[in-house]
């Protein structure tokens, strides 16, 4: 694809060669004279004016450099979407396998691809266009929507809901039992019945090995648009909005409400009910057991307003020099006052001085 052509596409501001022939997408350590670049992130602005790439994807008013930009004002965006045009994954055509088993009460839409050894289970109901990868389970009762894609070993429990153009890459697991037990008489524990579905959104990604559980009365329910990432664990009864980014091995305990445009960072955890409102950032690692009011950014273990903690750990980095520093003014201090205890001490009353 010709530089130009690629420009035009993509919506951006050429300044550079418009026959620079394109063919393919790399970082920008990585990209040779015939690839395509970004930089989004002011840290690589001086790889910019060193970069072997063919053309680099930039702000409108990025600096001049010596190899052609596409000037945007999105590029880390226009970098995905050039993405798309030289990277085109694998096509399945419709068709069912002959291993595949769908029980005879099952609707399937038009232009459906079910492959080997999937398994479709009673009154489900899959959307058109709809993509199930092999070893597939949808349990009882499923319903999708449009353009549902399903990778190898996801599974999908009975009654669970799902939106158009759901993605669950492999190892899914939508709608599995609550972590829901009580104690009976003899103090032994006893499950409590999950019996709500889960409810999923239009446009909703979930990634490897990720689990959302089914609830034990009404439903867990995740909203248009939101990515859910690898390893990341939706308790029993959670409410997740639009819009929102849950990132790697986040834990969210049962009924836990998280509102729209959210973004939980890698490993962050959330007690159960509580409320985290619209607009919230939970840094990397943070932990909150208390509800969290709208736009605010969190950070540590408790979680508490970001800007007092990097003031807080800057101090905690000094602990050990404060520590000395105050050790040595204790025996300072300590050292002035001992010669005037012992004066006091020593020195003979009145009457003796008078002999």
């Amino acid at each position: 694809m010709k530089l130009g052509e690629l420009a035009t596409q993509l919506g951006a501001e050429l300044r550079g060669n418009p026959d620079l022939e394109i063919t393919g997408v790399k970082g920008i350590e990585e990209a040779g004279p015939t690839e395509i670049t970004f930089v989004a992130n002011v840290r690589y602005t001086a790889l910019a004016r060193t970069t072997h790439a063919a053309a680099v994807l930039v702000e409108p008013d990025f600096q001049e450099i010596s190899a052609a930009t596409l000037r945007i004002k999105n590029p880390y965006h226009a970098f995905s979407r050039a993405l798309g045009l030289f990277y085109q994954p694998p096509v399945y055509s419709p068709g069912i396998h002959h291993t595949a088993v769908i029980h005879p009460t099952a609707v399937i839409g038009p232009d459906a691809h079910i492959g080997a050894y999937a398994v479709v289970g009673p009154s489900v109901h899959l959307g058109p266009h709809a993509t199930l990868l092999p070893h597939v389970v949808l349990y009882p009762g499923v319903q999708t929507g449009s353009h549902f894609f399903a990778h190898a070993h996801a599974v999908v429990r009975e009654n669970c809901v799902l939106g158009d153009h759901v993605t669950l890459e492999n190892g899914v697991v939508i709608g599995a039992d609550g972590f829901g037990f009580s104690k009976n008489e003899q103090g032994h524990w006893e499950k409590i019945p999950q019996s709500g579905p889960v409810r999923i959104g239009s446009h909703v990604d979930v990634q490897a090995n990720a689990t959302i559980d089914r609830a034990t009365v009404g439903a867990t329910e995740i909203g248009d648009g939101t990515k859910i990432d690898n390893l990341v664990q939706v308790g029993h009864g959670s409410r997740i909005g639009n819009d929102s980014l849950i990132c790697a091995q986040t834990g969210l305990a049962g009924s836990s409400i998280i509102g729209n445009n959210v973004i939980l960072a890698g490993q962050v955890g959330i007690a159960g009910h509580c409320t985290v409102g619209d607009g919230v950032i939970l840094t990397a690692q943070s932990a909150v057991s208390h509800d969290v009011p709208p736009g605010k950014m969190i950070s540590g273990s408790p979680g508490f307003d970001n800007r007092i903690w990097l003031r807080a750990v800057a101090i905690f980095q000094r602990l050990p020099e404060l520590l000395k520093r105050l050790d040595r003014l204790e025996k300072d201090a300590a050292k002035q006052a001992a010669p005037n205890s012992s004066a006091v001490g020593s020195a003979p009353p009145n009457e003796e001085l008078n002999k």
